[in-house]
């Protein structure tokens, strides 16, 4: 055999090695880790730390006052990454325990943990030999250096849908005795399993008068609050009561309609829908939330309602249409 065909096939042969190595590597990754909610990872904000070579547990790097790498995971699957003074913005997806994004040319980790502290990814570089760890804490929106668009709606925060129904008990309690000295609110039967809706946006940022803000709250002793604030209208809250039978029956409505059966989120999968992402006037992402006793559950949708195409670009049940069309109608009705 000449020298050079036996330099190509050992070169070819050396590939075929890291190739499958690489890929025995990535599957056992994939197995070591459990499977992440989504919702643990969306509107979340987190500071690098350090970075960590696991083969040999050792610190490579460190975060100091010359080195400021932040990353934000938005609702809408884009992310928005600060690195010394440069952001940059992309999109993300998971995958189970793979979170797919691009940084210093890796697009693929595995998320090792992830808690309301600490998120810790691994990877494996491409040029490089071992697996390495890239420690985040998480960080308020205050100490992150990203900032709001002036069309994003309130957030909806996301971990409170998975905290203890001891907890949230304590937490309604706190917040009646602030407000002793409010005006009388119907009163809540703590024997009652709690009741809660939370929709946000929906729609289009544009038009005569763009919407700045539409939010509902329904609580569950009955107070519905509206918020809408436009460019031109300025900003108008409206508040009302419903009994607690109209609440239960506002509750079993959505449980029959499987709202606790539907995914966490709807996607913008096609090309059609990818391109209305990016076109004029710019969608609002929706959001509603719902809390009946125990059970809890946050629905995004990147876009919702029909623009001047009367297109629907992303696939969702029809009952969720209902479920908003019924929560909208119960906030605009007269008290």
């Amino acid at each position: 055999m000449k020298l050079s065909t036996l330099l190509l096939t050992i070169g070819i042969w050396s590939l075929l090695s890291l190739t499958t190595a690489s890929a025995q590597r990535a599957e056992q990754l994939k197995r070591m880790y459990p499977p992440v909610d989504e919702n643990k990872m969306i509107e979340s904000r987190w500071k690098y730390a350090y970075a960590l070579h696991t083969d040999n547990n050792t610190i490579i790097h460190r975060a100091d006052d010359t080195y400021h790498y932040y990353l934000f995971w938005r609702f809408d699957y884009t992310y928005e990454q600060y690195l010394n003074g440069r952001l940059t913005k992309g999109t993300w997806s998971l995958n189970e325990n793979e979170l797919f994004y691009n940084f210093r040319n890796v697009s693929k980790f595995y998320i090792a943990e992830v808690t309301d502290k600490t998120m810790v990814l691994e990877f494996s570089p491409p040029n490089a030999k071992g697996t390495f760890q890239y420690h985040y804490v998480r960080v308020p929106p205050s100490a992150a250096p990203f900032e709001r668009p002036a069309n994003e709606l309130p957030e909806v925060d996301v971990e409170s849908q998975y905290i203890s129904a001891t907890k949230k008990r304590n937490a309604r309690r706190e917040k009646r005795r602030r407000k002793r000295r409010n005006r009388k609110r119907p009163e809540v039967d703590e024997s009652l399993p709690e009741i809660s809706i939370e929709l946000v946006g929906g729609g289009y940022y544009g038009g005569i008068d763009p919407v700045i803000k539409d939010y509902i709250t329904i609580q569950t002793n009955g107070r519905i609050i509206k918020e809408f604030k436009s460019v031109n209208k300025g900003e108008t809250i409206t508040k009302k009561n419903i009994t607690r039978e109209e609440l239960e029956q506002l509750g079993a409505f959505i449980i029959a309609k499987g709202f606790f059966e539907y995914d966490n989120s709807y996607r913008c999968n096609t090309s059609l829908c990818q391109r209305r992402m990016s076109a004029k006037p710019t969608p609002i992402p929706l959001r509603i939330a719902v809390t009946y006793g125990e059970r809890s559950k946050m629905v995004t949708i990147p876009i919702w309602g029909l623009d001047d195409k009367r297109t629907r670009y992303i696939e969702y049940p029809d009952g969720l249409d209902d479920i908003i069309a019924v929560i909208q109608k119960m906030a605009q009705e007269e008290p």
